[in-house]
């Protein structure tokens, strides 16, 4: 008999209620409350419903105790905080993926603390930083002490609760993905545990989906994670046909309180910031053990702390070490770690006076659903982040404190991409994969398996016994009745199923994954990810080369995919760039260069703010760096859509002397370019603001630069409208002659290109009802006064949208926009705006 198959769809009722939103985000931890926040604040009139499976405030957030990692010292770097961030990973993080964690993480937290974030200051008011294991720099802040994410999560649950445009959904479980014919999310089943409007299976429909639905620490026996993370979202991308990365690197932090043998469920963790303030580890005979293992004793990355608490373990015959800060005293646990000061003594342990019992624990799953850099999962219109997801930062094992700044930092990536979009759902599909549930009972069986032989210390042998019994827990003597138990121990069963496959695969030892069979880290076979999907044949694994490098002549895979991202072609890029040195260069060399620079000069040289603007084009202006090869390292200092002072230093770069300096042109004439374009959209999105006006683009662009002017407008706050002649119509008075009139016009239209949208331009107003009469959803209203366009949205009333074009000015640009139209359509923002003085500036060169 076979064994029966993975659930690819929980058995649940039929949905008897249904909700509507843009965007339904799973979870309400820093990474789904920022995502809700940053998106209704980029989309005026955007709709987010949050979904949380306990109350607003529940989650993990709230149990981070260290702090939030990002270079807000003076003296620190995002250079030397992606350094610690890489060597903690162990050869598997996504170098591209970093880069945007700790460049764009100071600004991420500097927001988080505009939104209400109070963390700890001295009594100057300088933020208080401190040191955690794998940080060469004091760079982690904290708040309340030790309260760090209760502090967080207080301030994002006012925001939200103060954002009407926000709905929340309380005890709420997401059972499934809704999909659409064309495979693509379009909304999410869930059920809400309760009395109240909504209660019972329900469906919400929206135009994409966020999944932050945090961990799934509960797979295991003893965890820091709460009871909610039994991996439902992993387990729900998995069912919906996604990819999943990675998830055999489960990090399990090293000093968790030990509160005996048969202690299971949630422990309590001790923060790796007690460490960090100078606590050691010692044995039971009182021995320190740490300084012969690492150079850094006890603040060593968690996966080489654990390890060594486990050998020490194993060689003393104890189930626990002991963390001893005694040396702080009482006034230092009361100021610093009160929290954990309480915590300790409501298990009978007093910190002050005695050394306390720990033992590693499963803490944080690196892996999770693989996404890209804006957060899109293999699953169209369904993003992940936080620690459901795999953006590549973590690669085999997470730095300290970088999991809260990842879900900063993707949270608004997620919310900048989801603002552009059209956001309208599809039609669900009827859904035929198969449905089932596990008997609820098997979930303490799962969790033993899971601890004795998937846990710190994994072999073949106890792998292929976690296997089996995972197997033998798919069958059930019983019809198992859907509810919240099931649920969850169906999720538990098929997160564990697919983690314990990829930790048999990888037979190495490398970060958190540690094989007592397989001892030594082995780059030459096991430098790659480990890829897994849910088909209706089982689980499906793929091996896919890590790649933290790129040729000369090509461009990291992480970055074509940011401008992929962003509507920007990276080969069509290329080319562009391959014509602009071509013309530079016509198959010779920069002269001045050559003569001037010594051989094997290096160098480091900043981008520079000239002038006061938006900033637009630095994904543009890396590409023309990098394409050189690996010898150039690029580091971003702005993001494009913020303002620029003069002075601003927006990108540093390093590599040879001559080769930066035959770039420069090139890379400036894109940013100056873009970054003009972006200066003058803003300027007239400011002047409009205050109206429903939304200022608009048109096909008025240089050659071979429409997408990244059109990009530009996008970063000034501007909207666009058709990219070219083929995907939207506008009918204008040449074609109506043409065609006989305007309904003959607009006929041909659709019945030759069925849905494509379709515009009709008139220059006076007996022509707006012939317009509508045929079907127009959009009026293009030519060269009209302030006095006829208001008299034209009285005629219209609401029936279209409308859109000024011609002759508009800056001075002009609120009169028209206070008249009631939707769009003002201005040519100059690509057609004739001035580049914005940007320069580069040479600060270090060494032969």
């Amino acid at each position: 008999m076979s064994p029966a198959a993975i659930p690819r769809r929980l058995l649940a009722p039929e949905p008897g209620w249904t909700a509507d939103a843009d965007v339904v985000v799973v979870g309400s931890g820093i990474a789904g409350l920022t995502v809700a926040l940053r998106f209704t604040e980029l989309r005026p009139g955007g709709r987010v419903l949050v979904v949380t499976k306990d109350v607003l405030s529940a989650g993990s957030t709230r149990w981070a105790q260290g702090g939030i990692a990002a270079a807000l010292d003076p003296d620190d770097s995002p250079a030397e905080h992606m350094r610690d961030t890489l060597i903690a990973g162990v050869g598997l993080c996504d170098e591209e993926a970093v880069r945007v964690l700790v460049t764009e993480g100071p600004g991420a937290v500097r927001r988080l603390m505009a939104r209400g974030a109070e963390f700890d200051r001295d009594p100057s008011g300088r933020l208080q930083l401190t040191r955690e294991g794998g940080h060469r720099r004091d760079r982690i802040a904290h708040a309340g002490g030790d309260a760090t994410g209760t502090e967080i999560q207080r301030a994002l649950v006012a925001a939200v609760r103060a954002e009407p445009r926000i709905e929340v959904i309380e005890h709420a479980l997401a059972l499934d993905l809704l999909l659409d014919a064309r495979g693509a999310a379009c909304g999410v089943t869930l059920h809400v545990m309760g009395e109240g409007a909504r209660d019972g299976v329900g469906a919400v429909r929206a135009g994409a989906v966020v999944l932050a639905s945090g961990g799934m620490g509960q797979v295991y026996a003893a965890t820091t994670n709460p009871v909610v993370s039994t991996g439902d979202g992993i387990a729900l991308a998995l069912r919906a046909g996604a990819v999943v990365r990675d998830l055999e690197f489960v990090q399990f932090h090293p000093t968790v309180l030990w509160l005996g043998p048969r202690a299971t469920g949630q422990q309590p963790l001790i923060s790796e910031a007690v460490r960090g303030e100078g606590a050691v580890l010692i044995d039971a005979s009182g021995e320190r053990f740490m300084p012969g293992v690492h150079e850094l004793a006890e603040l060593a990355p968690r996966d080489v702390v654990a390890k060594a608490i486990m050998r020490r373990m194993r060689e003393t015959g104890t189930d626990h070490v002991y963390l001893d800060a005694r040396h702080f005293g009482e006034a230092k646990w009361r100021a610093r770690f009160p929290t954990i000061l309480e915590v300790c003594r409501s298990h009978g342990i007093d910190p002050v006076t005695e050394p306390i019992p720990v033992a590693p624990a499963a803490h944080y799953a690196s892996g999770g659903v693989r996404t890209d850099l804006y957060g899109r999962t293999s699953v169209p219109n369904l993003y992940a982040c936080g620690e459901v997801a795999c953006t590549g930062v973590h690669g085999a094992n997470r730095l300290a404190s970088n999991s809260l700044l990842e879900g900063l930092v993707f949270g608004e990536r997620i919310a900048a991409d989801l603002a552009g979009r059209d956001l309208t759902p599809g039609e669900p599909a009827p859904d035929d994969r198969p449905a089932g549930l596990v008997d609820p009972r098997v979930r303490l069986k799962i969790q033993g398996h899971m601890s004795r032989g998937a846990g710190v210390l994994r072999s073949d042998r106890s792998l292929a016994e976690v296997a089996r019994a995972l197997t033998d827990a798919r069958w059930t003597p019983i019809a198992v009745e859907p509810c919240t138990e099931a649920w969850e121990a169906t999720n538990l069963l098929t997160v564990a199923s697919a983690l314990v496959a990829a930790a048999a695969e990888r037979k190495e030892t490398r970060g958190s994954h540690w094989r007592e069979d397989h001892p030594e880290r082995d780059d030459d076979r096991w430098l790659v990810h480990l890829d897994i999907r849910l088909t209706a044949e089982g689980l499906v694994m793929q091996h896919t080369p890590h790649r933290s490098r790129t040729e000369p002549g090509r461009l990291p895979a992480a970055l074509a995919a940011e401008l992929a991202g962003l509507g920007i072609d990276p080969d069509g890029l290329l080319r562009l760039i391959r014509t602009a040195l071509d013309e530079d260069l016509a198959g010779g060399q920069d002269v001045t260069s050559a003569a001037t620079i010594p051989a094997g000069q290096r160098a480091v040289a900043d981008l520079v703010a000239r002038k006061e603007g938006v900033i637009a084009g630095l994904p543009v202006a890396e590409a023309v760096f990098r394409q050189a090869g690996p010898e150039i390292e690029v580091e971003r200092h702005a993001k494009d859509g913020e303002p620029a002072r003069p002075g601003d230093v927006l990108m540093t770069v390093r590599g040879p002397t001559a080769t930066l300096l035959t770039l420069e042109r090139t890379a400036l004439n894109f940013l100056t370019h873009l970054s003009g374009v972006a200066t003058l959209t803003r300027r007239w999105v400011d002047a409009v603001a205050g109206t429903k006006a939304r200022i608009r683009d048109s096909r008025k662009t240089l050659p071979g630069l429409r997408a990244l002017e059109k990009y530009a407008v996008r970063c000034g706050g501007g909207v666009n409208h058709r990219m070219g002649l083929h995907d939207a119509a506008l009918i204008k008075d040449n074609h109506i002659v043409a065609a006989g009139g305007v309904a003959e016009a607009f006929r041909a239209v659709r019945e030759a290109f069925p849905g494509l949208p379709i515009e009709v331009e008139v220059d006076s107003l007996d022509q707006i009802e012939p317009a509508l009469a045929a079907g127009a959803e959009e009026i293009l209203l030519d060269n009209f006064s302030v006095e006829r366009l208001a008299e034209a949205v009285r005629l219209v009333r609401g029936r279209a949208r409308l859109e000024a074009s011609g002759g508009l000015t800056l001075e002009s640009a609120r009169a028209v926009a206070e008249t009631g139209v939707d769009y003002l359509a201005v040519g100059a923002l690509t057609h004739s705006a001035p580049a914005l003085d940007i320069g580069m500036d040479l600060r270090g060169a060494a032969g």
